[in-house]
């Protein structure tokens, strides 16, 4: 795997997914590829728990080293990987150029949404299975064992294009005043937002002028994303020109994974936005940034 984050490309404009960004079960089409994306940065999720059981035919994708280049101060906890890793790792559980892929998780799809937005962004059909393992075993599916090792995908390297991703100084303009300032989304819970608490990252608080829209909002108790219509309301009320077509909207989250989520919900309402792949993780670790904190700026 590359040690070097893939830069941003200029806009490719991919050809848009014929599919929506969240699927029930009954809606998964016929040879969709099903995978297992059940991850946890503490190593409590991992390969062994899709071995205790997955849905039937679903491969194994780790988050952690198939979705991510390694780790670094100047790109974050979990950039993603170069075009090259990315297709290999594809080819690996068997996904080729053209295929329909479902992929899935055990909580909320905050896991495996980053998959189905890395498919999304290259163009790719796919999709997050709506309610994740827990609806599918309610709605009747079995789970089975055996250790999926499909035969090897055909997956052509493409570049992240400056459509789908944003850059730091991008997001930086967000506190700027300026008309065409991007409307910039922190995913994360509201206690990082305002800095009372972090974790996990060099410093506390919020890229200044950002607004906190928290990615677990998404979804009902379930585990199953809100309709559109909510999903809109919600992101509206906060500021999110979900309707806009000509507005930049960039999220991030504390590594550039639970905000996939809020870019698959922007997408259900009728938006769409840009990544900002190393989000709090890389932003936080640069002295020149400048931080806020509380509820606003």
């Amino acid at each position: 795997m590359s040690d070097t984050p893939a830069a941003p490309s200029a806009p490719s404009c991919p050809a848009a997914p014929s599919l929506p960004p969240v699927v029930d079960a009954s809606e998964v089409p016929d040879g969709a590829h099903l995978v297992d994306i059940r991850w946890a940065l503490d190593g409590s999720k991992g390969r062994g728990m899709y071995l205790k059981g997955h849905l039937p035919g679903a491969v194994y994708v780790d988050l952690g080293a198939d979705l991510a280049a390694p780790a670094s101060a100047t790109g974050g906890r979990h950039p993603l990987p170069a075009p090259e890793d990315f297709a290999a790792a594809m080819g690996r559980a068997g996904i080729s150029d053209g295929d329909t892929v479902i992929a899935y998780d055990d909580t909320d799809g905050s896991q495996a949404s980053r998959l189905v937005w890395m498919l999304r962004a290259l163009g790719e059909d796919a999709a997050l299975l709506d309610g994740g393992l827990r609806a599918a075993v309610a709605a009747g599916a079995r789970l089975e064992t055996d250790d999926v090792r499909p035969d090897p995908g055909s997956f052509t390297p493409r570049p992240w294009g400056a459509d789908v991703v944003a850059t730091p100084d991008e997001a930086a303009r967000a506190a700027s005043g300026e008309a065409d300032a991007p409307v910039v989304v922190d995913a994360r819970a509201p206690e990082r937002y305002r800095g009372e608490t972090e974790p996990i990252d060099p410093r506390a608080g919020h890229v200044p002028g950002a607004v906190n829209v928290p990615f677990a909002g998404n979804v009902d108790v379930a585990g199953r994303f809100l309709p559109a219509d909510a999903l809109r309301a919600r992101f509206a009320a906060a500021g999110v020109p979900v309707e806009d077509a000509g507005a930049d909207v960039i999220v991030y989250c504390g590594s550039g994974v639970t905000a996939t989520h809020n870019l698959l919900a922007l997408e259900r309402a009728g938006g769409r936005a840009r990544l900002l792949p190393g989000s709090w993780s890389q932003w936080s670790a640069d002295p020149t940034r400048s931080v806020a904190t509380g509820a606003g700026d």
